[in-house]
């Protein structure tokens, strides 16, 4: 099948992307680790020790920036991610009991310092789905986070702007004493995506 104009245009803008340039020439499996880099710049969520549960891993960007600050990891994703070093990966459907279960049980009973979700659906094109399906994800990671941080974790989330958004933006101001909007350059001006950043459980 002859690529198509909208392919050749995006292939050509990810291509000329200075954020795909820099993360080829440091190691980085994606430029989603540059979103997390300047996040952590800002926020100091990662350091040494940091015992960390990266939702949404594949293909791993975020993991390998959280390794080389000495943070502890557990990812998982639905989709397959090659090995990084020193993280557990978990594959499975962060829907589905049984992925959860396996998450609790790489977990040991320790609580977590910082949980990142970069989940997002597979895109349907019906935008109403689509949008009601990431706000479901959000809505889980939430959960998640709430159950298993310590008080004085934070939660870091991708969301999307749109139908479902302020609702969510309420629960996460429920959940947590400080909620912030980001969004970090290497997010594209035209993305609807925002992270959401919770500190300090209520």
């Amino acid at each position: 099948m002859k690529p198509s104009r909208t392919s050749k245009a995006w292939m050509r803008e990810h291509l000329n992307d200075p954020y795909v340039k820099q993360a080829k020439s440091r190691g980085y499996r994606s430029r989603a680790a540059f979103k997390l880099e300047e996040i952590d710049r800002r926020d100091n969520l990662i350091r040494s020790g940091t015992i960390l549960v990266d939702l949404g891993s594949a293909p791993g960007g975020w993991s390998q920036y959280a390794i080389r600050q000495g943070a502890r990891v557990i990812a998982l994703d639905i989709l397959e991610m090659e090995p990084i070093a020193g993280v557990t990966f978990i594959q499975g459907d962060f829907t589905e009991p049984d992925t959860l279960f396996d998450l609790e049980t790489a977990l040991n009973n320790r609580s977590v310092d910082l949980v990142i979700s970069d989940m997002a659906p597979n895109i349907s094109g019906v935008a109403s789905s689509d949008q009601a399906r990431s706000v479901y994800l959000c809505e889980l990671a939430l959960e998640f986070a709430g159950k298993y941080l310590k008080p004085e974790g934070a939660f870091l989330v991708k969301t999307f702007q749109g139908e479902g958004f302020q609702s969510f933006l309420g629960a996460m101001r429920a959940s947590f004493e400080l909620v912030s909007t980001r969004k970090p350059k290497a997010s594209r001006d035209r993305s609807a995506e925002v992270y959401l950043l919770g500190k300090k459980l209520r």
